[in-house]
């Protein structure tokens, strides 16, 4: 029992952090373009990109729809992406989990 308790611990403890992080550290990202954006630039071809499907979106580049906040709105837009990476991953492990569920009838792992 120690053990699970421990682990939950774990898992609690290093989620709060990686929230912490998303909403105090994002807002200082540097604001330079990244490796692809700086490669199209420095390669004369970033003036042909184009919108994807998804450049209107709520958390479209690192901002949220209704918060004019600039620092505050990349804080929680980190927060949800945490949030929402940290739920992938617990339906995932449970999926995987449910998988390796003992068999009652064999007594071992299926």
């Amino acid at each position: 029992m120690k053990k699970r308790s421990s682990a939950r611990l774990l898992v609690i403890s290093g989620l709060l952090l990686a929230l912490a992080l998303a909403m105090l550290v994002s807002p200082w990202a540097d604001s330079n373009p990244d490796g692809l954006d700086r490669v199209a630039q420095d390669e004369g071809f970033a003036d042909s990109e184009s919108d994807h499907r998804l450049g209107d979106s709520p958390l479209a580049d690192y901002s949220m729809n209704g918060v004019n906040n600039e620092r505050i709105a990349k804080g929680l837009s980190g927060v949800i992406g945490v949030l929402a990476t940290f739920a992938l991953g617990l339906a995932l492990f449970a999926l995987v989990r449910k998988r390796r569920a003992p068999d009652p009838e064999k007594g071992v792992r299926a």
